[in-house]
């Protein structure tokens, strides 16, 4: 059996660029939402929630609000906001959840609503990251918490968040570390935390706190 190697905490670094799409109505926000890269759609559904990080989240993704106040779609805003970002597992899957809403708006063939009115249009970003290290490289659990209690919260967002979407899984890094630590039970307790509920800093709080009743001492 191998041993599992460190952990190492990281972060990313992010530049934000327009692509030069842009969207007027909902045709044109649905097929361009077919073509975008995949770092638009993540960018466009956790744009809000890291903007916020310091808030409770009861936020709604970009193509939410757009729809929402440029078009004035408020059913179909609803349908966007509600979905839910732990249920995907890969920008492909989160990306055909977003077309399927506007779809059931959209007939086949035909237009559907409003134009929006000009300077309001939907303009597409991308980003481009570049991963660096951001904390200390840990041998054990309880290392790993006390460091964890430290990190920032792009460090957790890169971990929890992205983790799923960018490597397709239904964990995250923490959990799989710990899973590989032989701490199961604790890597499934952290996995069962669903983000999108809490602020970054409360889920941070609360990983630290899972692991302090799990290892006792080893923590501090």
């Amino acid at each position: 059996m191998n041993t599992p190697g460190p952990f190492r905490f990281q972060t990313e670094l992010r530049l934000v660029a327009l692509t030069g799409e842009r969207a007027s109505t909902l045709d044109e926000l649905l097929g361009l939402l077919r073509q975008v890269p995949g770092s638009s759609i993540f960018y466009h559904t956790h744009n809000q929630f890291t903007a916020l990080h310091f808030e409770r989240p009861n936020f709604k993704n970009d193509f939410a609000l757009w729809v929402e106040e440029a078009l004035q779609e408020d059913a179909l805003s609803e349908k966007l906001a509600a979905v839910d970002l732990l249920d995907h597992m890969s920008i492909l899957s989160l990306r055909e959840a977003l077309i399927a809403q506007i779809e059931s708006r959209v007939p086949t063939g035909g237009s559907a609503g409003r134009r929006c009115p000009p300077g309001d249009e939907f303009h597409f970003c991308r980003t481009k990251t570049f991963v660096v290290p951001s904390g200390p490289v840990v041998d054990n659990p309880g290392e790993f918490f006390r460091a964890m209690s430290h990190a920032g919260n792009n460090t957790i967002s890169f971990h929890f968040l992205q983790a799923r979407l960018r490597l397709g899984r239904p964990s995250n890094d923490f959990s799989d570390w710990l899973d590989a630590q032989g701490e199961a039970p604790l890597a499934a307790s952290i996995n069962a935390l669903n983000p999108y509920e809490m602020t970054l800093d409360e889920l941070r709080e609360r990983m630290v706190r899972l692991g302090a009743e799990y290892l006792g001492s080893e923590c501090e």
